[in-house]
């Protein structure tokens, strides 16, 4: 809990102290929602084996891999982990003819929710993570930075699918160097 700002505080006239506490107490009370929310989840998928492996991805937390458990259902429905990034529309768009080839934009085609997520994910990196520091080699690379996140979002559901399939995810398990 957050402790409440004095109405009678000299920085603020009497009504912002008001309108402060008020947005304090509103504040609280979607903080308490969330908690409840997410203790409802965690209840919920407690005995799901791919929820709690796709959590050890970095940045996929409760609600993001409860999202992709809730609306992927059965992962085996699909073929393979690129078939699932298709689906969610995280592949580029691909037209052919005869010998000539476009690829464009991401399709956007699938669940926008999964779409949202995966990105979401993406964006919000840590620094120290191996998944950041592809992120900013994709950016320089292709001089992009929505290309590289939407690439990273596309391997956050590629790995996503190894958990929900396997339920862990042996890439995160890197083996340490050995000394010689």
């Amino acid at each position: 809990m957050r402790t409440h700002l004095c109405t009678t505080d000299a920085r603020f006239h009497s009504a912002y102290g008001q309108r402060l506490e008020s947005l304090v107490v509103l504040v609280d009370a979607f903080d308490a929602e969330i908690a409840d929310l997410t203790d409802s989840i965690a209840h919920e998928f407690r005995d799901h084996a791919g929820y709690r492996a796709i959590q050890q991805v970095p940045r996929i937390g409760p609600i993001i891999a409860a999202i992709f458990v809730a609306e992927i259902g059965d992962v085996h429905r699909f073929t393979s982990a690129a078939h699932l990034a298709s689906w969610c529309g995280l592949t580029p768009r691909h037209r052919e003819s005869d010998t000539t080839v476009r690829r464009g934009p991401i399709t956007k085609q699938g669940s926008k929710l999964i779409r949202w997520a995966a990105i979401e994910a993406a964006q919000r990196l840590g620094h120290d993570t191996w998944l950041h520091a592809e992120r900013e080699r994709l950016a320089e690379r292709r001089t992009s930075r929505a290309v590289a996140k939407t690439a990273i979002a596309r391997k956050l559901i590629i790995l996503t699918d190894y958990g929900l399939r396997d339920g862990e995810i042996r890439c995160l398990n890197r083996p340490t160097s050995r000394a010689a």
